[in-house]
């Protein structure tokens, strides 16, 4: 298994691991907003990868002046979840992420569905807004404290 920098020739294969977690993990509607980010707000954006295979996909934006950064789309091919691989991809992330002193805080943005894996993880949910990326898909909003490692 191979994590590795999203290419635009990887579009597809992300769009194609989206659909196959659409509707349990993501609205129909999602689609649109995915390839919007793949397009125009990527900024550090990974995938994993196992005998020329793309298993999952995941990226991290970076806002500066909040001291931020933000774990963004998550995706894992439903055939291995629970394997471990979507927590190596946000492990990775996370630690290219302590590399960076000026970033204070860690947030995600997910769902009630999704969760409680970013919660064991050690993020802390500080709040919920009812059917914000569509009807019944609430967003949660969590935070991790940036352990800066050299």
């Amino acid at each position: 298994m191979e994590i590795r920098p999203f290419i635009s020739a990887d579009t597809t294969a992300v769009i194609e691991l989206l659909k196959k977690n659409t509707p349990k993990y993501f609205a129909p509607s999602e689609e649109k907003d995915l390839l919007h980010y793949l397009d125009s707000e990527r900024e550090d954006y990974y995938v994993v990868e196992e005998a020329g295979v793309i298993l999952g996909a995941g990226g991290i934006n970076y806002f500066p002046e909040q001291k931020r950064a933000r774990i963004s789309w998550d995706i894992v091919n439903p055939d291995v979840q629970g394997k471990g691989l979507g927590r190596k991809l946000l492990e990775f992330r996370i630690d290219c992420i302590n590399k960076n002193p000026s970033i204070d805080v860690i947030e995600v943005r997910t769902s009630q569905i999704a969760y409680r894996f970013y919660e064991k993880h050690g993020f802390e949910l500080k709040s919920i807004e009812k059917d914000y990326w569509a009807i019944g898909f609430d967003l949660f909003r969590m935070t991790l404290e940036n352990k800066y490692v050299l």
